[in-house]
């Protein structure tokens, strides 16, 4: 019983040697990005399609947990990897027109992350025009 114990405790440290480069739990770090979008003017019915360009300005990999838009109207893709020190993403973000209003339009997107403050905000703003 003392040699599976010991086998045991052997295999936990050999596992948690791995690399070095992963992300682990309580590594924050920081990213830029540009707090808001802008879309420019868009008929109505068209879809806004963004790229939100994030770059990890830390020293631990990125690890983007959650990209959520404010309303339903709004769709992103992103990276779900860790993205490495000095290395970009690019965050995609959809917003349907058909489903706002006409004029200027502003939707957030946020972003949660392991850095500090956990979110960070995007917004995106076009003109719809009718």
């Amino acid at each position: 019983m003392k040699k599976l114990g010991v086998m045991f405790l052997l295999t936990v440290l050999f596992v948690a040697c791995g690399e070095q480069d992963e992300a682990v739990v309580g590594q924050y770090t920081t990213i830029e990005v540009e707090p808001v979008y802008d879309a420019g003017t868009v008929a109505k019915g068209e879809i806004i399609k963004a790229a939100i360009k994030i770059k990890n300005t830390g020293t631990y990999p990125l690890v983007i947990a959650e990209v959520k838009g404010a309303c339903s109207c709004t769709v992103s893709e992103y990276e779900k990897d860790p993205i490495a020190p000095g290395k970009e993403t690019i965050i995609n973000a959809e917003i349907d027109t058909d489903k706002t209003g006409t004029g200027m339009i502003s939707k957030s997107v946020t972003i949660s992350a392991n850095t500090k403050p956990a979110t960070s905000r995007v917004v995106i703003e076009a003109r719809v025009l009718d």
